[in-house]
């Protein structure tokens, strides 16, 4: 295994066809269509194990965790956020000079209507998980100057060992961060790098050693990685 691949989760998302439920309570949808890959209400088994074998990330924090407009438009038509799956050692295999992703093993993730999605959206904003969970009001956003940024997440913090913010310029086994701002909310970023266990208990994202002045620069940067796709 190479050490780009040993970190944090991994989920893979791609698009197929989803039979409508319109007219659903959206409680009544996210069980229908997201309980039986995702945790709704906190799990009471928090071992290793439920890690490694769960289809995919938590949700009983979704509130606090994305943004409702990405997430309108994500249902709609789902695109791969964590190139090697949830849990990336079961989705790599031996290539001719390092590991690559095993894409046929890859889950697929169903695409939603509008109105389904939308009330998926307004559902899974209210799960905002237990009080203090997430720092609210802990970013500053305060703009870091890019070339500053890049040279925090890959060299002094090594996030591209685990993290792509392009394609092809990273690591496989953690969620890409090229969209991570329009994707996630500021606070969640912040909150969720600098103690990763607290959010998601036992994931293997180290938590790092760290100053509040580096980790606002770090989250600023990923923030704006998203302004800059947008601008292409």
């Amino acid at each position: 295994m190479k050490p780009y691949l040993l970190a944090a989760i991994s989920v893979s998302f791609f698009t197929a066809p989803l039979a409508v439920h319109a007219g659903e309570a959206p409680a009544v949808l996210l069980q229908l269509e997201c309980a039986s890959c995702h945790a709704l209400t906190k799990p009471e088994n928090t071992s290793l194990d439920r890690l490694w074998e769960r289809k995919g990330p938590d949700l009983y924090y979704a509130g606090s965790k994305f943004n409702k407009d990405w997430l309108v438009k994500w249902l709609q038509d789902p695109t791969k956020i964590r190139p090697a799956g949830e849990f990336y050692r079961k989705h790599v295999k031996p290539g001719a000079k390092e590991d690559v992703v095993d894409e046929p093993s890859l889950t697929i993730h169903p695409k939603l209507t509008t109105k389904d999605a939308e009330a998926a959206a307004d559902a899974l904003m209210t799960l905002t998980g237990p009080e203090g969970l997430i720092e609210k009001g802990a970013f500053k956003n305060q703009k870091v100057v890019p070339s500053m940024g890049t040279m925090y997440f890959n060299k002094l913090r090594g996030c591209s060992a685990c993290h792509m913010t392009a394609p092809g310029k990273g690591g496989l086994s953690g969620p890409e961060m090229a969209t991570a701002g329009a994707r996630l909310q500021p606070d969640f970023i912040y909150s969720y790098i600098k103690d990763p266990q607290k959010i998601d208990k036992g994931i293997w994202m180290p938590k790092l050693d760290i100053s509040d002045a580096d980790l606002q620069k770090l989250t600023s940067y990923i923030v704006q990685l998203s302004a800059k796709e947008d601008k292409k």
